[in-house]
């Protein structure tokens, strides 16, 4: 039985889905404003990985990701740019697709967009004032009162008198309590906004993702996930709004990965250390990205670093190596390798020991090709098989192998075209290597291939030949 750990209660606790044999699963997405960064690339890749595993345990999964398209940055962002909101949200969903169709990232079943979902949240907004959970306040805005709600902060652990201390109170003193939240915002001149019971006005960002993911997936679900950093304020007013409207338990089960930091510093543009998907993957192959990613437990920080993005890069290698020159077997019958691999995943999904599984068995065909060629084959179509339920070693062996990288860093971004050889010209120095040695000239072979190592190139010589791979 899958074992998850509920950042609710604080302990791992068994997957029972409410509808037997069917999760469902919510997971908060991007406020498209700008580019997906590395970031937002670890939430991406894990919850991928969530979906894709409950799918190889046999549940089916309705998977929403929402894309929340109007915020004070969107109108900010547009406003700046002297562009439509419309034209700017349309610009990045279609690169936040671009970069998850290049991570390897499944589309979800739903990815609902915030303004195509106005009536709900309008909906949901008078329920809690007739419910008496939100109030119109003197601003004109419907802010959530939070004093209402008895279990505030048992998500984050946070109790209302610490918070109170540290919070300041508005201007205008239009809140209650300096911890109530917006719902609904009266519009301000020039900005979008809908005709509500309250005023023209637009939502507030907690109340969209309640209103979306009950509309979608009912009152009461089996997982939400998203980030460390949305546990508070985001997924607390979540549990308080949506609770309070439907008088349900809301979500069962809820998941939080860990942030990035980014050579052991907080990632951030006055850093210098800030990089989006797409500058990073010209030089970052998408599968290194996902090794990197799953190398860590999700709920755990990780490093993105040169060292350890070497890391994922070799231990591909490594497995890409053991494959090459093998046929998998189309029908084969699972070794132990492949229950330890469930037993490793059904424990909160760790995809660390699930990659030590992969390397265990690229150890055991790489013996096989020499000690039972028979069993290579059957080994071979395992190691493939359990990776691809994680989205990894999805390409040909020998293909990955000479793939020429970008360039000497996997963390700099690319910016100019770096002279190199092509695969032809490494094809005729490789071949003229072949013919030095048929010739028995070692000193021009040895010569040919050290040409070829200070260009990055490394020349196999094995029983079927003579190959070679990127180093």
């Amino acid at each position: 039985m899958i074992q998850i750990h509920n950042s609710l209660s604080g302990v791992k606790e068994p997957l029972v889905p409410i509808e037997p044999g069917h999760v469902r699963m919510y997971v908060c997405g991007m406020t498209v404003y700008d580019f997906c960064h590395v970031g937002h690339a670890r939430s991406l890749v894990v919850f991928d990985v969530v979906r894709r595993y409950l799918r190889y345990r046999g549940f089916r999964v309705t998977h929403v990701r929402n894309i929340t398209d109007i915020d004070d940055k969107i109108i900010e962002r547009a406003s700046a740019n002297g562009e439509s909101i419309e034209s700017l949200t349309d610009r990045f969903i279609k690169a936040m697709h671009e970069d998850c169709q290049a991570l390897g990232v499944e589309s979800p079943e739903h990815e609902p967009r915030a303004t195509h979902y106005i009536a709900e949240i309008i909906s949901m907004t008078a329920r809690l004032i007739e419910r008496g959970y939100a109030y119109v306040s003197s601003s004109g805005d419907v802010l959530y009162s939070v004093s209402h709600f008895a279990n505030y902060g048992r998500l984050s652990g946070r109790k209302l008198a610490d918070l109170r201390a540290g919070a300041r109170v508005e201007v205008d003193e239009a809140k209650r309590d300096p911890l109530d939240f917006v719902l609904w915002k009266k519009a301000k001149p020039g900005e979008p906004h809908w005709a509500s019971p309250w005023g023209d006005g637009r939502p507030g960002w907690h109340i969209e993702c309640s209103a979306m993911s009950v509309a979608l997936l009912g009152e009461h679900f089996d997982l939400h996930g998203g980030g460390m950093d949305l546990k508070f304020p985001h997924h607390e007013n979540e549990i308080a709004q949506s609770c309070a409207a439907c008088d349900s338990t809301f979500v069962n089960q809820w998941m939080h990965n860990g942030f990035v930091r980014v050579n052991d510093e907080k990632m951030s543009k006055s850093l210098g250390n800030f990089f989006t998907v797409r500058e990073v993957l010209p030089r970052l192959r998408p599968e290194v990205m996902r090794t990197f990613v799953l190398s860590s437990h999700y709920r755990g920080p990780i490093n993105y670093s040169e060292e350890n993005l070497r890391l994922a890069d070799g231990l591909l290698e490594r497995w890409y190596l053991a494959l090459r020159d093998v046929s998998p077997e189309p029908n084969f019958a699972p070794g132990p390798a492949t229950q330890r691999f469930i037993a490793a995943m059904d424990d909160d999904f760790n995809t660390p020991e699930a990659l030590a599984v992969l390397s265990g068995l690229a150890r055991e065909l790489n013996a096989a090709k020499v000690s039972d060629p028979q069993q290579a084959p059957r080994l071979a179509a395992e190691l493939k098989s359990l990776a691809a339920v994680v989205g990894l070693l999805t390409v040909d062996a020998s293909s990955w192998l000479q793939c020429r990288p970008a360039g000497d860093s996997l963390t700099a971004p690319v910016t100019s075209d770096q002279p190199s050889l092509s695969v032809a010209d490494i094809e005729a120095l490789v071949d003229a290597r072949r013919q030095a040695r048929a010739a028995r000239d070692w000193a021009l072979s040895d010569r040919l291939r050290d040409e070829l190592l200070s260009m990055g190139v490394i020349v196999e010589d094995g029983a079927k030949g003579t190959g070679w791979r990127y180093r």
